[in-house]
């Protein structure tokens, strides 16, 4: 099969990391898998890079690759591609291969808004063209999207005229084979300068300005100032394909800022990128995680399911598009406000001060990860492989 996407360095972009999981999980379990990108070369075994876009010599390229394949499989984000359309002239060149496309982002953007939303309209229910994919989701044999409120979203749109499925993500980082937990709880807490019994509140995922960190650390400012022993340990690196170095630098100080203003400056540590065991060894010695994001956390969050899979009782930010998969008190604690600091202390004061929610949710919640680890992804795709080649 032939795999589609855009930058592929995992480093710097959610979507990339799935890529290279999905791409390790699929060759495990038996298939050849070739991967085209834009963007520098990756390193990834199997990928090849068509150069900065997709239009011209890349979809030349894929026009080729294309022919040896039984499925081509777009993996599809505005970010990822930087916001151009070349990708979704894809299926101009496939002739008869099955096309199949992941929706990662849904809903909220459009390729060219010099066109109206009506016209948009017209041509999406007529299976014509898609606004925000152009001609990836009208063409496609199946539509997988990573959660159902953009099955929903493209059912909608469509008048339900496209197949869809949805495939849920996995984790971004796994924990580390045979981790000492009691012994990554007493190096962290050296290694931080932190006392033997101080909770250690875990961030991990891309630090960004959507990501809410300054809020979590007005939380624990208010935390400390009621006697509690923490400390805010923020896993995760700056830069990104949407947070260039530039603009990275410079919110990371911005960022250090407002958290030294809150008071929490002490007791926060922000590691940077770090490469996945270490992350791992890090999550491993904390207690509670907490997800501030201020458009709130969704099952589709990689972070969150790293959180839940190293069995952290974790705290999420609700936006105003509440995922009704993440129940309060089920799997995680829901705060059900964002950009509020006074919000995300009272939901970590309710897992801190009751042991019996903290060890319920924890549980539940590394079970809910479980079900949504990277083998049983793969298999679900070989599933959507195996019915897009037999469709006639």
């Amino acid at each position: 099969m032939l795999l589609v996407c855009g930058d592929l360095r995992p480093g710097l972009d959610g979507v990339a990391d799935y890529v290279v999981r999905l791409v390790d999980e699929l060759t495990a379990a038996g298939a050849h898998v070739r991967v085209l990108h834009t963007g520098p070369p990756s390193g990834v075994p199997g990928a090849r890079s068509v150069g900065r876009r997709w239009v011209g010599a890349g979809l030349l390229a894929a026009a080729r690759a294309a022919r040896g394949a039984d499925v081509v499989h777009v993996q599809f984000a505005p970010s990822m591609y930087r916001f151009r359309a070349g990708v979704g002239l894809l299926p101009l060149v496939l002739g008869r291969t099955p096309l199949i496309t992941t929706l990662h982002e849904y809903g909220w953007w459009r390729v060219e808004r010099r066109v109206p939303p009506p016209v948009w309209r017209v041509l999406e229910r007529l299976r014509l063209a898609d606004r925000e994919t152009l001609l990836l989701v009208p063409r496609s044999a199946r539509v997988l999207t990573t959660n159902g409120r953009h099955d929903a979203d493209v059912r909608r749109r469509f008048h339900d005229a496209v197949r869809t499925a949805t495939v849920p993500i996995g984790a971004n980082v796994s924990v580390e084979p045979g981790v000492d937990r009691s012994a990554a709880r007493s190096a962290v807490r050296a290694e931080l300068g932190a006392g033997e019994q101080a909770v250690l509140v875990a961030f991990f995922g891309f630090v960004h300005p959507v990501k809410g960190v300054r809020y979590l650390a007005e939380a624990v400012a208010a935390l400390a100032a009621e006697g509690r022993d923490l400390h805010l340990l923020v896993v995760g690196g700056f830069e990104s394909l949407a947070l260039p170095a530039d603009e990275a630098a410079a919110f990371e100080q911005e960022l250090r800022g407002q958290i030294a203003q809150t008071g929490a400056g002490s007791r926060t540590t922000l590691t940077g990128f770090l490469a996945p065991a270490e992350a791992s060894r890090l999550l491993a010695a904390c207690d509670v995680a907490a997800l501030p994001f201020t458009a709130g956390v969704t099952g589709k969050s990689g972070s969150l399911l790293t959180a839940l899979g190293h069995g952290l009782p974790t705290v999420v930010t609700s936006g105003e598009q509440r995922d009704d998969e993440l129940e309060d008190g089920r799997q995680v604690v829901v705060v059900p406000r964002v950009r509020d600091g006074a919000a995300l202390a009272d939901g970590l004061r309710r897992v801190l001060d009751d042991r019996t929610l903290a060890t319920r949710i924890a549980s539940a919640g590394a079970e809910w990860a479980a079900r949504r680890s990277w083998t049983t992804i793969a298999q679900q795709h070989l599933r959507v492989y195996g019915e897009a080649v037999e469709r006639p």
